[in-house]
């Protein structure tokens, strides 16, 4: 589990970008601190992985905290979620290596893909002792692929059915499934499920894998593809 702090002066959005935090699987809040001062005490006292945290409070500022750590030689990730949009500010921020920048008022969507691009790269840097071309591409490029991808639904597919769909796909993540089995969890029909499923398996989200039995049709089995449950898990309707 990420452990994150949340250093915000302004209590409701600290509450919300908590229970928003925590809706996303894989993190959870370590604390609250309403400033630098706060901060820093939890920090000494708390095994922490991120920083969720704002620029403009009393005393010292959420930039000036993360100019500190950086000082000091501390690599804990930091994720500005902010008011502050001038250029100063943001350019400040990227050059002592905050993960990313929010400027509030910001979507739901748009934070929940910055902490999963968060996770990816989390987890990368924590299981690996040497990091290949490839894996750094493909965390550098996310953005991209997802817009090349970028899942526009075709005609006769629809927003709301695909995320029950995909939803229920990722409840399964590890397990092998059929089309009835899926079209007889969600309540849509067989005819109607193949459809997102073969959407899926074309934008390689999902693998197939015909299964001869001893009688009757093959069956076609399905089962979420282990390195893509983070992208379809950003394509839900929330």
């Amino acid at each position: 589990m990420i452990q994150v702090l949340i250093i915000e002066d302004d209590p409701m959005v600290a509450k919300f970008n908590g229970i928003y935090l925590e809706s996303i699987q894989g993190f959870s809040v370590a604390g609250f601190a309403k400033n630098v001062t706060e901060g820093r005490k939890f920090l000494e006292l708390s095994k922490v992985d991120l920083i969720l945290l704002d620029v403009y409070m009393k005393g010292a500022t959420g930039l000036d905290l993360l100019k500190e750590l950086r000082n000091e030689g501390d690599s804990l990730d930091v994720i500005l979620i902010t008011a502050a949009n001038d250029k100063e500010s943001v350019q400040q921020a990227l050059r002592y290596g905050a993960v990313d920048y929010l400027i509030k008022p910001f979507t739901f969507e748009r934070f929940q893909n910055a902490l999963l691009q968060f996770k990816k790269q989390f987890h990368l840097m924590n299981q690996h002792e040497e990091i290949s071309q490839d894996e750094i591409d493909n965390l550098l490029h996310t953005a991209d692929r997802k817009n090349t991808k970028t899942f526009e639904l075709p005609k006769g597919l629809t927003k709301t059915t695909f995320t029950r769909i995909a939803e229920q796909i990722i409840r399964w993540q590890g397990t092998s499934f059929s089309t009835a089995e899926l079209a007889e969890t969600v309540g849509v029909s067989s005819v109607s499920t193949r459809k997102y499923l073969h959407y899926l398996v074309e934008h390689k989200l999902i693998d197939s894998n015909i299964v001869y039995q001893g009688t009757g049709r093959p069956l076609t089995n399905y089962q979420l593809l282990p390195d893509q449950a983070d992208i379809l898990q950003s394509l839900l309707i929330n």
